[in-house]
């Protein structure tokens, strides 16, 4: 199939980063088209609640905010397109983008993709998620201040969870498959000096029990092969990020799956940027999306101008 009309710039991705590269690059009088495989709004989008994100102090549903930052994109003449990207390859100076609805060549590329949590793929887990079910404890912890909850993982990621949490709930159980953790050993004593605080060694989730709400976990011990059931209010899922970068092939460096940047956005191939959860940083938040998202839409404009 032939390619489309050749664009300044392509927006892979219409969650949070990718409204925003696509907004702030029209405002540099680009010419941008916003690509979005399923519905706009990306992981923001499946929140029940967000309250840590400037300008909303009584908070605002994640839906609402998807909406919202998917109108504003609207109304700088840059509506999601619906197409699933499939891959990217040179085309002289250019990039040229494979997608279900054809192909389109840009001088830039910027890729606002996402990554998914993890899942446990136990009962309960879909149907709960959003109700105790959660994969951000900087999201979400304040809805469980005194209560008692549990962190599904030993890496860093999962006991930084945990100590956050620390903070707010009145118990925190770390269910982890393996009898010592993976996470950093600095990490690790900081947990272990949490007096609310407690470990579960050698165990998994099999089930997560609730109607509406999460009221319980079925866990099974894989050296003793016993079943048990932990009362806990909610549990905040920590076992890595997928990313959404397969129909990259080898195109660009990866880590762990992520798009490697440098500090402005710039990938392993000239004319190419990352923004937001789909990029190797240190923390995936709206906030951190958001600022990824200006720097590279800025960054491919001073390409393009030379």
């Amino acid at each position: 199939m032939l390619a489309k009309n050749g664009k300044d710039t392509i927006v892979v991705g219409g969650g949070v980063a990718g409204c925003t590269a696509a907004l702030y690059a029209k405002r540099y009088n680009l010419d941008v088209l916003l690509l979005e495989k399923t519905a706009p709004g990306g992981q923001v989008a499946t929140a029940a609640r967000i309250e840590n994100y400037p300008g909303f102090p009584d908070g605002i549903s994640g839906p609402e905010l998807a909406e919202r930052i998917r109108q504003q994109a609207e109304n700088y003449g840059v509506p999601p397109q619906l197409a699933e990207v499939t891959g990217l390859e040179a085309h002289g100076d250019d990039w040229l983008l494979h997608t279900s609805q054809g192909d389109y060549v840009a001088a830039t590329i910027i890729i606002a993709a996402g990554a998914h949590p993890r899942s446990l793929e136990v009962p309960g887990e879909e149907e709960l998620r959003g109700a105790g079910v959660s994969y951000c404890a900087t999201c979400d912890g304040f809805f469980f201040k005194d209560e008692t909850v549990a962190v599904v993982g030993g890496g860093d990621a999962a006991i930084e969870e945990a100590l956050y949490l620390s903070q707010l709930a009145a118990r925190i159980y770390v269910i982890h498959r393996r009898d010592e953790l993976r996470a950093q050993p600095y990490l690790q004593q900081q947990a272990f000096d949490q007096p609310n605080i407690q470990f579960i060694w050698d165990s998994v989730v099999t089930r997560i029990i609730g109607d509406e709400q999460v009221q319980a976990l079925e866990l099974h011990n894989k050296v003793s092969g016993e079943d048990s059931r932990l009362e806990v209010q909610g549990v905040f899922i920590a076992i890595g990020y997928v990313p959404a970068t397969k129909w990259l092939g080898e195109l660009l460096e990866l880590r762990n799956g992520f798009i490697v940047t440098d500090q402005l956005m710039r990938t392993s191939q000239p004319g190419i940027f990352a923004a937001g959860d789909v990029r190797d940083t240190p923390l995936r938040q709206i906030t951190t999306a958001v600022g990824d998202a200006t720097i590279a839409a800025r960054s491919a404009h001073r390409h393009i101008i030379g």
